[in-house]
Parts: C-alpha cells; structure tokens; sequence
C-alpha cells in the first residue's frame, strides 16, 4: 500500500486527495470530506477518481495529463466509511489514454467514470475572451470588511460540521446567500485556502474538487431560493469536465463564469468557464443535479 507517486502530504485539501493504493488498479482513499448535507461531498469522490485513473498509466514516456471526463454520481456516499476505486485500462493509445472507474461503498457502486488523457500536441488554437468589466479579486477584497472568501459557502447544515478548502469570492456579494431573483448567471474568483505542494495532476484534481461548488446554486437563482435553504435538496447526478490548458495554479485566483440555460421537472443544468487572472481559458466544465424541494 502506497501513496500515490508525487504526492507529498501537507495541506488539509492535499490530504482529502490522498490515495491507497491496493493493487494495480485498485485504489482506496483514507480521509473523507462531509459535505454541508451530512454526506459524503461529490467534488472529493470526482477528484479522486481521477487521481486513481492517472495512477494506472504506465506507458514508458511517463504519464500524461487528463483532457476531459465524464460521470455519474448513482447514489449518497458514506462519510465515516472509505471508498474504493476500481480503475479498467480501457485503452492506451499512441496520444490517448482511456480509463473507466467504479466508485464503491459497502461493495454497492456509488460513481462511475470515464476519463481520458491525451500526450500534447501542436494544433489550432482560440478561446473565448475573458469576460469584459469584471473587478480583480483584490479590487473585491479591498471593499469588503469583513472579506466574503472567509465567509464558508454553503454554510453547515443541520449540525453537520464541514470544512471548505476553498476561498470563493463572488463578484456579487450575496450571491449565494440571498433569496433574490437574479438572472442564471454568476461570476466568482476561486482559491485554495493553503498554498499547495502538488504536481499538475494534482492541481486538476483539486480544480475537479471545486467543480462541484457552484453550478446547482446558479441554476437556482432565477428562482427565490439559494442551495443553502432548508427547503432544498441538491444532488449532483452527471458532471462532466474538458481540461483546456495546463498552466494554471489552482492556488492562484481563478476566475469562474457559470451560466444556466434550463432547469426543470426537479433538475438543473448549468455549465462553467474557468480563466486565469492573465486571461486564459483553462476549463470547461457542465454538470445536471437535482434540485428539488422538500
């Protein structure tokens, strides 16, 4: 049993993404990371599946770096019990490399998983413009006593006690928060609350870790209530993610820009773009969950 190769330990977030490995494709995490529901949180299961795909890749150039997933999250996980991750070789073509995984609980699958992973290239290359009139994070920071990316976002629930890792700084202040109806639009910066001693394979997985924040709460602005509110129960049920450029800290001010076309029949649907400070387009991601009421 071992840790993933390249990963040293030391932040909190660093440790949530910490995996045993039991086998050559079996794999099985030792922290947890409760969500603010009292279950086990999507982003963490998301982020690990990906580090135990990346962890089967054996080819002799070395491994290579994810450009795109897509899952399924089939049912609540256990907070106070671990997960084992079930890595199948796909594939491992000349630049892409296939894996599925199985997520599991008690030997009942609770996430399932394709990911895929291709060596660089040289080819066309345009993006979409950084969004026009947004403030810098420290422009926001400097008008805001006290700063809102102290503030945890969502909050805990029902005494379920939970950690966020992350600073989350929206451009509006209550965005999240309030109960006002808005347009399904909404501009957040995004850090690490620790700086991280990780490769680049384990700055995806933090940034797949994040990617569950965020996107049920913007598909629920149109309408009155926010993803905090008793009255609500979300669920991620399919995430998918497209990984655009390597060259990005997720340590560093990320800008995320999430958009929701529809939500209905107790569902919404939201996708994101990430960009750097610098202006880079470096994620895509889109997600469905449920949104029902109680």
């Amino acid at each position: 049993m071992q840790i993933i190769e390249g990963f040293f330990m030391q932040s909190y977030l660093e440790q949530i993404l910490d995996l045993e490995k039991l086998d050559s494709n079996l794999f099985r995490n030792r922290h947890h990371q409760e969500n603010f529901k009292g279950t086990l949180f999507g982003g963490q299961v998301l982020s690990q599946a990906l580090l135990a795909c990346h962890g089967t890749q054996d080819d002799p150039r070395g491994p290579t770096l994810p450009h795109s997933l897509h899952a399924y999250f089939l049912r609540a996980g256990k907070s106070d019990a671990p997960v084992i991750y079930d890595v199948e070789k796909v594939r491992d073509g000349r630049s892409v490399i296939s894996r599925r995984v199985v997520a599991r609980q008690f030997g009942r699958p609770i996430f399932n998983m394709s990911a895929s992973f291709h060596y660089p290239e040289e080819g066309f290359h345009h993006q979409t413009t950084f969004p026009v009139g947004i403030p810098m994070p420290e422009a926001l920071l400097e008008q805001r006593s006290p700063p809102s990316s102290e503030d945890p976002l969502p909050a805990p629930d029902k005494g379920h006690a939970t950690t966020n890792p992350f600073h989350l700084l929206p451009v509006d202040d209550d965005l999240f928060t309030s109960t006002k109806v808005r347009p399904a639009e909404a501009y957040f910066w995004i850090k690490t609350r620790e700086q991280l001693s990780l490769d680049k394979i384990g700055h995806c997985a933090v940034l797949a870790f994040a990617s569950d924040l965020g996107l049920l709460a913007t598909a629920l602005l149109p309408h009155g209530t926010s993803i905090i509110s008793p009255d609500i129960f979300p669920a991620s049920v399919d995430h998918a993610m497209w990984f655009h450029s390597m060259d990005f800290r997720a340590d560093e001010w990320l800008l995320c820009h999430s958009y929701s076309p529809w939500a209905g029949a107790g569902r919404g649907f939201a996708h994101s773009s990430l960009f750097t400070k610098e202006g880079q387009l470096i994620l895509t991601t889109a997600q469905e969950g449920l949104i029902r009421q109680v």
